[in-house]
């Protein structure tokens, strides 16, 4: 019962968090007046942060479904592109990153 609670909490938390990290994690940099180097270390770092958070909540919902092997790898890889909206972390400055 404890483990489905918690299950639902990080789904919860992640689908929200993740879904908006383009935006927070620029938001972010922007707040920090960091120079355009550091700016784009920090917003690549951030989605990497958040891309590993969905993972882990997409791997817990996987476990949940029983999948394993390759359906198992296909759902994460799905559920993570859609809790990011995004394929790889955007970095808007060319040639840094």
């Amino acid at each position: 019962m404890r483990l489905q609670v918690v299950v639902a909490a990080v789904a919860l938390s992640t689908s929200g968090f993740a879904s908006a990290s383009s935006a927070s994690c620029e938001a972010q940099a922007t707040e920090k007046k960091l120079s355009v180097a550091a700016q784009a270390r920090f917003i690549n770092k951030c989605q990497a942060d958040v891309k590993q958070t969905a993972t882990k909540a997409c791997s817990i919902q996987a476990d949940e479904k029983k999948l394993e092997a390759s359906a198992k790898t296909r759902f994460v890889k799905k559920c993570v592109k859609d809790a990011t909206k995004e394929g790889r972390p955007v970095n808007r400055y060319s040639g840094i990153g």
